[in-house]
């Protein structure tokens, strides 16, 4: 839950000056100007930068009129607005911080120094959302702005030892800062909240079942029978969602993009008898488009090379400019397709991020569009209302970087961006993403192994994505019975346990080490993931505790629990190894394998 808002201005310490107006240059606490910091990236804005009031922040802004109010207890609101660019920087000391968190792929543990090159979210690339993480993961400062198109920069100041961060964008511009040094978590949560829920699309209560995607294990070599066989495998595994990637609309099968654009099912001919042989094993049905996409190669580069917002030679397409009508209705009418002919229950939209081009060219006279975004969003919203329009329940899939509030009136789902047989990098992905996508489900990236992968590691594989919706990227007629033991098992719990898992408060620890233990709690029930070997908290008032063991260190210890509980040990394929009742406050450690459950029931 979000903690009450209050609206009360924020009022000037004595002796201040009127605390809703920029007031003079001065310097920082240390007496270093905020423009005397080396700003190789991005120079601060001509009129440089001048101290507004905000009680606890060292702040200071440019490029126009500036107001401060206070919205909660260590929260404070601040907006700029002016004739050009306008710039929002604070500052704060830099003590017991551990990691800057940002919602993009990144490294963990790293402060950048303040002259790092800034991020440049937009539409389609990013969120404008961060937090420095301090010991015992709370956040010594966290923020978000109100728009999609920010420029923004956070990052150690090394003449002071303090942390600065700024955004900067045109014409106005809101942040929202969070210095109430609560979980990292928490804060975030209460910042994407403030982007707001109600903008989201409606999520169909598929978008949050375990997928079965074709690419890993197929790649281009889609064919009718081979999506289909996979289907019938995967059902019974729990597998309840099907999406059909790349290959679909060519018989060449090299890779790259120069096929795209007219998306005719060449691989999967009587397309609409397809897609109802697999709705008929209770399976939804995807397809993959890449949205932006012409290939040299397809009848829809005659028809629209002339509307190119950019060449990509080494993919053999160029990407359509969405500013165009003509090209908002080709693209619209080829996806759309797919759900009103042939039965689909959505979409996975793939690319939107190469819209986001610092370089467009200028529109033409044809253009109804004044800016890139905006074409993007006519685009996506026409698509979502044709086939939301055939079918209610039609999914749209997103994936990193274009995953940021802007987009989701248009998605059902988000991805985590590829990183094939890397279990800790499908972690640190999903939960970032969890923290920063508000209400839209998230999915891992596709889970693939060797043929020889041991059942114990694809429980890992499964343990690492826990907090987000599993897709699986394998041959399953190839999987041994014990393989198919363990991705049936966790499937399973992932599908009881998917209101905890998914809508609960989320608190992974330590973003600095890339999350080794991660909790979901939500109205009695915690989940637990270990992924090294640290204790698990097992105080408070949960009736029922799990605990996901993907450490290969086989003894878990539970701490500051109390009174006799039911416990279950299972291994990786589900089998039980030990049941019996235990005494909390006597228990030392309960020995759990790799890839097994450990299930503790208060009674």
């Amino acid at each position: 839950m979000t903690e009450p808002i209050t609206t009360d201005p924020i009022t000037p310490e004595p002796g201040t000056t009127d605390p809703s107006t920029t007031g003079p240059s001065t310097s920082g606490p240390d007496g270093i100007d905020g423009t005397d910091v080396w700003e190789p990236h991005a120079p601060a804005p001509a009129d440089g930068l001048r101290p507004l009031y905000a009680e606890g922040l060292d702040l200071r802004v440019g490029g126009g009129a500036a107001t401060a109010r206070a919205v909660a207890d260590g929260v404070a609101e601040v907006s700029a607005e002016g004739p050009g660019p306008v710039r929002i920087e604070w500052r704060l000391p830099c003590v017991d911080a551990t990691a800057l968190w940002t919602p993009e792929p990144r490294g963990t543990g790293w402060l950048p120094a303040a002259w790092s090159a800034p991020r440049r979210t937009g539409l389609a690339a990013g969120a404008p959302i961060a937090a420095l993480v301090g010991t015992g993961d709370v956040a010594v400062c966290a923020f978000a702005a109100d728009r999609p198109d920010v420029l923004a920069g956070a990052g150690v100041v090394e003449e002071s030892g303090e942390f600065r961060f700024w955004a900067q964008a045109e014409g106005r511009l809101t942040v929202r800062i969070d210095t109430s040094r609560r979980h990292f978590a928490r804060c975030l949560a209460d910042l994407t909240a403030w982007w707001g829920d109600t903008r989201t699309a409606r999520i169909p209560d598929a978008a949050r079942l375990p997928a079965y995607s074709t690419w890993y294990a197929m790649h281009q070599d889609v064919t009718p029978a081979r999506v289909e066989a996979q289907a019938a495998l995967g059902k019974p595994l729990g597998l309840d969602v099907l999406i059909v990637d790349d290959g679909w609309m060519t018989a060449d099968r090299t890779r790259g993009y120069a096929h795209c654009g007219d998306w005719e099912p060449v691989s999967l001919p009587d397309t609409a008898a397809h897609v109802r042989r697999v709705r008929d094993l209770g399976v939804r049905y995807l397809l993959w488009y890449a949205l932006p996409f012409i290939g040299t190669d397809s009848a829809a580069y005659r028809k629209l090379d002339g509307y190119a917002l950019a060449e990509e030679p080494h993919l053999g397409a160029i990407v359509a400019d969405p500013r165009y009508p003509e090209v908002r209705e080709f693209l619209t009418d080829r996806l759309a397709r797919a759900v009103e002919e042939w039965g689909a229950d959505g979409l996975k939209i793939d690319f939107i991020d190469r819209f986001a081009r610092a370089d467009a060219p200028p529109a033409g006279p044809e253009a109804d569009c004044a800016s890139v975004d905006e074409g993007v969003e006519r685009l996506l919203a026409g698509i979502r209302r044709r086939i939301t329009t055939a079918n209610p329940e039609a999914m749209v899939e997103h994936r990193q970087p274009y995953t940021g509030p802007g987009l989701w009136p248009y998605v059902t789902m988000v991805r985590a961006t590829d990183c094939p047989l890397s279990p800790q990098e499908n972690r640190q992905r999903t939960v970032d993403l969890r923290l920063a996508s508000g209400p839209v489900p998230v999915h891992s990236d596709m889970l693939m192994w060797h043929p020889a992968e041991p059942p114990e590691q694809i429980a890992c594989h499964l343990i690492n994505v826990l907090f987000a919706v599993p897709q699986v990227s394998v041959d399953l007629a190839a999987q041994s019975e014990a393989q198919r033991e363990a991705l049936g098992f966790w499937l399973g719990v992932f599908r009881e346990h998917l209101a905890t898992l998914q809508l609960g408060e989320l608190r992974p620890a330590r973003p600095d080490l890339g999350y080794p233990l991660v909790t979901a709690a939500r109205e009695g029930t915690r989940v637990v993931a270990r992924y090294a070997a640290l204790p698990v908290d097992a105080s408070g008032g949960w009736h029922t505790l799990l605990v996901a063991n993907a450490d290969a260190d086989p003894e878990v210890r539970l701490t500051g629990g109390g009174g006799a509980a039911e416990v279950t040990v299972r291994d990786a394929r589900g089998r039980v190894l030990r049941e019996g009742e235990v005494e909390l406050a006597l228990t030392g450690t309960i020995p759990v394998p790799r890839g097994g459950l450990l299930t503790v029931r208060r009674r």
